[in-house]
């Protein structure tokens, strides 16, 4: 039986959160333009249930990249990434069933119960940040990210990122809203 390392939360009013999250066997699935436009509206449909600012974002072929701030004093960001992650995996598995069933594949589990999944077990990796110098590196590896991976060579050429919102360049795929970001 494989154990996963149980990842430690803190749910901290004002701070914000940096949430790493990875696909299934570190598959390069979100390589899939549909894949990222389910998990784009995964995170708008929790932003509007959990009440959090998404101050920045990457979506790489395998694994995820947000910044988060929640606005409500009491919050649980493991139940903010189940929304996201659950919400996505099964549109996502349901658009693979019916349109591409030769992608489910590589997702089987080999549970009966589960048959196939999209995302890595376990519970991913999450940094509570609380000053504004950390968010602002934080914002900077987010970005940078495609390019130190050698996707692109402007972080700006990437587009399932928040950087083109940050630089004034247009609006991604999911709308941030640096005016209601506290802090800067």
């Amino acid at each position: 039986m494989i154990k996963f390392k149980k990842c430690k939360r803190f749910n901290c009013p004002g701070h914000a959160h940096e949430l790493t999250f990875s696909c299934y066997k570190n598959l390069p699935l979100l390589s899939d333009e549909e894949a990222c436009k389910f998990l784009a509206q995964a995170i708008v449909s929790a932003r509007g249930k959990h009440k959090f600012n998404l101050l920045a974002y990457v979506f790489m072929p395998d694994h995820v990249h947000l910044l988060i701030m929640p606005q409500k004093i009491k919050y649980s960001i493991s139940n903010i990434l189940q929304s996201i992650k659950q919400a996505a995996s099964r549109r996502i598995l349901s658009h693979y069933k019916r349109f591409l069933p030769d992608k489910l594949t590589s997702l089987q589990t080999g549970d009966t119960r589960r048959q196939h999944k999209f995302w890595q077990e376990g519970g991913g990796y999450d940094r509570n940040i609380f000053s504004m110098d950390a968010i602002k590196s934080s914002i900077d590896y987010i970005h940078n990210n495609p390019v130190k991976r050698g996707l692109v060579s402007n972080p700006g050429d990437w587009l399932w990122s928040s950087y083109k919102d940050w630089m004034g360049m247009g609006t991604g795929p999911i709308p941030i809203e640096i005016e209601n970001i506290p802090l800067l």
